[in-house]
This record gives C-alpha cells, sequence and structure tokens, in this order.
C-alpha cells in the first residue's frame, strides 16, 4: 500500500511539472449596430447594457492525457465587462482540475465536468451527431467523466466526479450544485408563491429582463454507473437525480401536459453492447421517476467486406423526460418519439463509398406547433468517388417530411398537415498543388414542392484552403451565393473558423457572403489568427428581429485570437 501510494505521489508531481500552459484570448465583434445598442430606439425599456465586443479567455494546462486543468472567462456581446451587473469582470467563468489513471482511480474531476451515460436517454453532455451521411454513426460512445473547458453556460456539471476501476468493473459517482437561469413565475393565487416556468438555455445577460432571471433555479444534481466487462459483453446501471430549489411549473397548453414539473426528479437505466463475431448490439432502457419510460436498441451488421448495415429502434413514451440528453432521435431531446432507422454503407470499389439510410418515425402526443399525433419519414443516398488523395466528389439527395400546424386562411382550427422538404447537395474537393485545396458546392433546397405555397433555396460557393508546408502561416477563403424564398427553405454551411470554433450560419433571402481566415506562427510560442465574414443581402433594408435588428443591408463579423504556450 505504501508503494502504491508513492506510486501515485511521484506520479503526480511529474504531471504538474512536465507539461504545457496556454494562455487563448479572442475577441469579436459585429461592426454594424444593432437595435439594441441605440438606446434612443428602444425608450430606454429594454436595451443591451453592455459592448458590442465578445471575449474569450483561457487558461490550461496539459500534461499528455493525464492531467488537465485550468480557467476560463466569457463574455458575450451585449454584456457588461467589469461593471453594473457584472462587476466581477466576466459574465461566466469555468475552473476544471481533473485527472487520469492515478492507481484504483481511473479519472477524478473537480469543479466542472460533463457526464455521458448510456445511449443518450439518461445523460449525454458530450458531442454525439445525429443523422447524417455516415450511416454507421448511430452509437454513443464516450468516457463516463470528461473535463469540461468550453464558454457554453449551460451543458456541464460543477462539483465532483470520480471513476474506480478494478479488473472488470468500472464505478463512477458524481455530485454537482449550480445555479441555473429560469423564468420566474408569481402565483397570486397562492399566497405569492414562486416557481419556474421554464429553464432559460441561451446563456445571454445582457438585458434587465435577461439578467432577471440569471441564476435564479438553484440545482442540486446527483449520479453514477456501475458497469461490467467481458469479452464482447458490456452492461452498465446508471441513475441521475435532481433537486431544485423552486418547483418547475410548465405553461397550460396541452403539448406541456407531460412537461418536467416538481421540485425533484430521476432518470434511470440499464445500458449493454455486446460483439459476437460480425454483430454488435448495443442499446438502454430508461426509466424515470414520473410515468415515463424510453428504449433504444441497435445493431451494426458486417454483412461482408465491403456491406455494412445499420439499424436503430426507439420507443419514448410522451411522459419521458430528462436533460442534458441527446440520445439518438428526430427530435432535439429524447421524448415524445417512436422509431425505425436502418442505414446501409457499400464499396464496391476503392475509389467509389454508396451510402444510404431510411427513418421513420411517429410522435405519440401533441408537439409545440403540432396540434395532433404526428408521423415523419426521412431518406438519404449518397455517394462519394476518391480516386486518390487529390480528388473527393460527393454528392446525395436527401428527403423529409416533417409535420406541422398549417392555418394559411386564418383558420380557427389549424390541421395538422406534413410539410415535405428535399434538398440536394454536391461537393469537389481537388488538391491542386501541395498546400493548396479546392473546395466547391452547389445545393439545392425544395420545400412544400407541390403544396400552395412551395419554395425552393439554392446555394453554391467556392472555397481555396492554402496551407504551405514548413511555412509559419496559412489561411482560406470562401465567397458564396445563396437565394431562398423564406426562412422555410434555408440552407447551412459549416465554414472554417479560427482554431476551437466554428461558424454554421443560416442563409436564406438572396444574397452573398463571404470570409477570409488567415492565420500565423508568429514565434514557436505564439500564433495568431485572423477572421473576417460579411453577408451582403439584396434589396433589403433590415436584417434580423428585435434588438438584434440591424439598419442596412450588410452584417460583418472580426475576430481575433492568440495563442501563446509556454
Amino acid at each position: 500500500t505504501v508503494n502504491i501510494g508513492a506510486d501515485v505521489l511521484h506520479s503526480i508531481r511529474q504531471r504538474l511539472k512536465g507539461g504545457e500552459h496556454s494562455i487563448l484570448l479572442r475577441l469579436s465583434q459585429i461592426p454594424e449596430r444593432s437595435k439594441g445598442y441605440l438606446k434612443d430606439t428602444t425608450a430606454h425599456t429594454n436595451y443591451y447594457l453592455g459592448s458590442p465586443q465578445k471575449l474569450f479567455v483561457r487558461y490550461k494546462y496539459i500534461y499528455k492525457n493525464q492531467l488537465q486543468y485550468g480557467i476560463l472567462g466569457e463574455k458575450d456581446a451585449g454584456e457588461q465587462f467589469f461593471k453594473g451587473s457584472q462587476k466581477q469582470g466576466f459574465d461566466f467563468y469555468s475552473l476544471h482540475f481533473f485527472a487520469r489513471n492515478l492507481g484504483l482511480v481511473k479519472s477524478i474531476a473537480l469543479g466542472d465536468f460533463t457526464v455521458n451515460l448510456g445511449q443518450g436517454l439518461t445523460q449525454w453532455q458530450g458531442l454525439g451527431f445525429k443523422k447524417g451521411g455516415n450511416v454507421l454513426d448511430i452509437k454513443r460512445q464516450a468516457p463516463v467523466l470528461q473535463p469540461y473547458n468550453a464558454s457554453g453556460e449551460i451543458n456541464f456539471h460543477r462539483g465532483v466526479g470520480i471513476t474506480l476501476a478494478k479488473n472488470k468493473w468500472e464505478t463512477t459517482l458524481f455530485i454537482s450544485y449550480r445555479k441555473v437561469d429560469a423564468g420566474i413565475k408569481t402565483d397570486t393565487m397562492n399566497v405569492n408563491e414562486e416557481h419556474i416556468s421554464s429553464l432559460q438555455t441561451s446563456g445571454y445577460h445582457r438585458t434587465q429582463s435577461e439578467l432577471s432571471g440569471k441564476g435564479s433555479e438553484k440545482q442540486l444534481t446527483a449520479g453514477g454507473n456501475v458497469s461490467y466487462r467481458f469479452k464482447g459483453l458490456y452492461v452498465g446501471i446508471n441513475a441521475v437525480q435532481y433537486k431544485f430549489s423552486l418547483p418547475i411549473q410548465k405553461t397550460g397548453e396541452p403539448y406541456n401536459r407531460f412537461a418536467l414539473s416538481g421540485n425533484s426528479f430521476g432518470n434511470y437505466s440499464v445500458d449493454y453492447s455486446y460483439t459476437y463475431k460480425n454483430l454488435h448490439i448495443f442499446g438502454e432502457a430508461a426509466s424515470g421517476n414520473k410515468s415515463g419510460k424510453a428504449y433504444i436498441v441497435g445493431l451494426l451488421i458486417s454483412a461482408a467486406h465491403q456491406v455494412d448495415l445499420s439499424f436503430l429502434y426507439r420507443n419514448i413514451q410522451p411522459g419521458y423526460q430528462s436533460l442534458y440528453t441527446n440520445a439518438f432521435t428526430e427530435n432535439t431531446y429524447p421524448a415524445n418519439e417512436n422509431g425505425l432507422y436502418s442505414g446501409i454503407s457499400i464499396r464496391p470499389t476503392d475509389a467509389w463509398k454508396i451510402e444510404a439510410y431510411a427513418d421513420l418515425y411517429h410522435f405519440p402526443w401533441l408537439k409545440y406547433r403540432v396540434n395532433a399525433p404526428s408521423t415523419g419519414a426521412d431518406y438519404l443516398v449518397q455517394a462519394t468517388y476518391k480516386p486518390g488523395r487529390q480528388l473527393e466528389i460527393y454528392s446525395y439527395f436527401r428527403s423529409a417530411s416533417r409535420s406541422i400546424n398549417d392555418n394559411p386562411n386564418n383558420l380557427q382550427l389549424s390541421p395538422v398537415i406534413t410539410k415535405p422538404r428535399q434538398n440536394w447537395r454536391t461537393q469537389v474537393n481537388y488538391i491542386i498543388h501541395p498546400g493548396i485545396t479546392l473546395r466547391n458546392r452547389v445545393e439545392m433546397v425544395w420545400y412544400d414542392k407541390r403544396g400552395q405555397l412551395p419554395e425552393q433555396g439554392y446555394l453554391t460557393y467556392m472555397d481555396v484552403l492554402w496551407k504551405p508546408l514548413l511555412k509559419p502561416c496559412s489561411g482560406s477563403i470562401r465567397m458564396e451565393y445563396f437565394e431562398s424564398d423564406s426562412y422555410n427553405s434555408r440552407l447551412y454551411t459549416y465554414e472554417n473558423d479560427v482554431l476551437y470554433s466554428f461558424s454554421i450560419p443560416v442563409l436564406y433571402d438572396k444574397g452573398v457572403r463571404y470570409y477570409l481566415n488567415l492565420n500565423y506562427d508568429l514565434t514557436k510560442k505564439i500564433t495568431v489568427w485572423a477572421r473576417w465574414a460579411q453577408t451582403v443581402y439584396k434589396n433589403k433594408n433590415l436584417i434580423g428581429s428585435g434588438l438584434d435588428e440591424i439598419r442596412g443591408n450588410k452584417r460583418s463579423e472580426c475576430k481575433f485570437q492568440l495563442i501563446y504556450k509556454f
């Protein structure tokens, strides 16, 4: 025991000295002033109290994959900084300490961390993709505990977590206490009793109304996981329990009948996986201390050397409710959904890959803007051609049908109508020279093509990515044209950004968008990034809505980032 303790102490000392320190500074701003900064146009009742700059600062220390700690501060555009309600400086602070492989302790987390359990029905705060071009990516896989060092203010825990591992057994326990944003309502019929109408997830504290809900709900969370592995078998038991200072009471609309309510609730589940030859089955069965239950069962099959199959069935009752979850579902959160997903991936030759999926789903209870039980379907076919390292071409067609209330003539009752949406995309990546890559995309969208008011959208862009070998500089540029009839036929594009950041703007109406990214290594320890992006609309004098409304036809963004490593 003494030797083991001495080894652990020696390991800790080594980790504290042999790692890398880094400081990240990021500053961004939209140069055009929106309505929220023009106090005279808002009658001084509701406007942005702070400056338009967004600021992010982070210090982090890393020793291999065994020790990590750091602290960060973040201020959103419009939030105050060292004045007013933010006299402490940043609007959001985060501190974490995370260590791995300390004898019996597989991992330990202090401060801010994330928890991932099962297949996302009980808890999943890490990254989890939904439907896309990779039809085999249907299983949630991640360590139970992970360090949290991002600027998001919602999806994490704050407290202590520990994972112990011995032979085939593993146990995780955690406890968290946080103040979270919420909308407070007062019940005047019941001796002015206060309750929470909603948990706010924007993370913005720019106006007096947004500040009024900051940290108004106190949340105590505790939970854990016990798992066992034997050869190809895995079985885990998961539990999460929440306690709130003020009860949650949603509004009385029919679609809120099964919504979260009360001061406390919990989620409990069993998850499993088993591999036998070319078959891999996995799933999770969950319940809450309310009335709902939820099930997910998935299957991955290697049917042949060139053929892989995927299947996933989910049955999530309307009464099943959860927090901080992200399962493989059509809905954003796992609730009120039954569905069957099936996918196939075929590689007929080394250069070709063909993938397709079909997803049929049913919502047994009402949803927001869907006043009846409804159904939907989603299909995709994608072909990828990659004859070598220089050229890659992929093209896909996707068709989805979703239901929504339809009231074109202001009827007293809104019938639920299925609205189909199809989009076709083709993209070409070509390396014309070592260090220079060209990328071109064309995409079209058709919304409710055979309906009363059919819409369509179109987008095309050209990228040039420049990264010369053994040079301290790199960059990328994009020129893009888009047009769509309305928000219903909108388009999305992923954009290159500064390191550790990304951008996926929504594009609709008609206009052009461009951006330029530059990166330069000033020294071996200092690296800087700069980014400029702008959208220019045609025949448009107002952009956005509410306090984000901008007069004119241009919306820009400038961003600067510096990383110092020592």
